[in-house]
């Protein structure tokens, strides 16, 4: 009996990438399911199809595996005095190793692939797992030309990203592109509303897409409300060296809104420049006396930037930084973004696993992790040349920090 239901199960797991429609999360057919959820295309409702049907047989499978392993357990406990095996609990790491692959779906579509050490392609998210990364950090623009990075594109990576486990971090731009320190342009369909106006689009855009999430029962850990806003976000109305009040405003917007979808997510206030502990105490400062709410205060670090200060210097101010913040806010504390010059891996390795070291041993793990920018982007992709892969599309040594 044992071996015949044994035997069916077996032709269960052998027809399941059939049943799937092919969308089996390993070997050359995830290529498939990559490839062709442009963030423009519907997403798959068939019940033994697409995603859901995905997932479903997933369960079924696990169902079956489970099957498998307790007729071996009993197919080899004749003997009575066998002493049971407790299975290791697996160690989840408190500690967030990430990386912000946003630029995966549109590498992919290129034809960019990804390789491991020993040369065998492999899936780009599934990849930074093997490499020791346990998060995904995917950003949103509101309504980018190409579509790249809207909510539908951001939601094929983080079904992606859910389906390996990875913990995930949510970064809104509130832009139709960048934002950052040079520019916080307001979305094109945002440019004429009042500011209360702006502030109910600010809540609207957040709702929409985390809901959009939760509805695919996937929910973020972490989200930013704006992106590298040293100087505010929405400019001109929510510029903060003109008017600190506004943007407190307009950051309070997205944190009210990302708590009313998921409660338990941690809010992030993000800026560039995690050496600058200037910079740093004359925005939290800022909100703080304007009512300003977050949870996490994150960072953006890139020490090749600084052409005339030795990395060592950076990470010492980077973390000298930190505890201020800690001590001055009593708040946690995250590293969203590094890079390093491609060109220098070795001196990227070093970067990055002594900023890991002494991030992860300040005290009360109030430091949660560290998250690499784009890594996988290589062959100057977008004219970016702090990636940590190799012209082959490799990763180089400096992904060896996060092992």
């Amino acid at each position: 009996m044992a071996q015949r239901v044994t035997e069916e199960i077996y032709h269960f797991l052998n027809n399941f990438d059939l049943m799937t429609n092919g969308c089996s999360p390993h070997g050359e057919n995830f290529n498939r399911f990559s490839n062709h959820q442009h963030p423009k295309n519907n997403f798959p409702t068939s019940p033994f199809g697409g995603m859901r049907g995905k997932k479903t047989f997933m369960k079924l499978r696990n169902i079956y595996l489970a099957a498998v392993i307790a007729l071996g357990i009993t197919a080899c406990s004749d003997n009575d005095n066998d002493t049971p095996v407790t299975p290791e609990v697996p160690v989840v790491e408190k500690f967030a190793k990430g990386a912000d692959v946003s630029w995966l779906t549109q590498m992919e579509k290129q034809g960019m692939k990804f390789y491991n050490v020993n040369g065998r392609q492999t899936e780009g998210m599934q990849l930074m797992q093997e490499l020791g990364m346990n998060a995904i950090r995917l950003r949103v623009w509101v309504n980018p030309a190409d579509g790249w990075c809207n909510a539908g594109d951001m939601l094929v990576k983080a079904i992606r990203a859910n389906e390996l486990g990875l913990r995930l971090m949510i970064d809104f731009h509130y832009s139709d592109s960048w934002a950052d320190p040079a520019k916080q342009d307001k979305p094109a369909a945002w440019a004429s509303l009042t500011f209360d106006e702006l502030k109910t689009a600010v809540a609207t855009h957040t709702t929409q897409v985390l809901t959009l999430l939760k509805t695919h029962n996937i929910t973020p850990e972490w989200v930013q409300v704006g992106n590298e806003t040293g100087n505010g976000m929405l400019w001109s109305d929510g510029k903060a060296s003109e008017n600190m009040a506004q943007y407190a405003a307009l950051n309070n917007a997205g944190y009210d809104a990302v708590k009313a979808v998921f409660p338990s997510a941690k809010v992030i206030v993000h800026l560039q420049n995690g050496h600058n502990n200037n910079l740093f105490r004359w925005l939290f400062d800022g909100l703080k006396n304007n009512g300003g709410k977050w949870d996490v205060i994150g960072m953006s670090l890139y020490p090749n930037l600084l052409a005339d200060t030795p990395w060592k210097t950076t990470n010492d101010n980077c973390v000298t930084n930190i505890e201020d913040m800690i001590s001055r806010y009593n708040s946690e504390v995250m590293i969203c973004e590094v890079g390093y010059d491609v060109s220098d891996p070795l001196t990227a390795k070093a970067f990055l696993s002594d900023l890991i070291g002494r991030t992860k041993a300040i005290a009360n793990d109030k430091c949660l992790g560290v998250f690499y920018w784009e890594p996988q982007a290589y062959n100057s992709w977008n004219g970016y040349n702090m990636g940590a892969f190799d012209t082959n599309g490799q990763p180089t040594a400096a992904m060896d920090a996060f092992k």
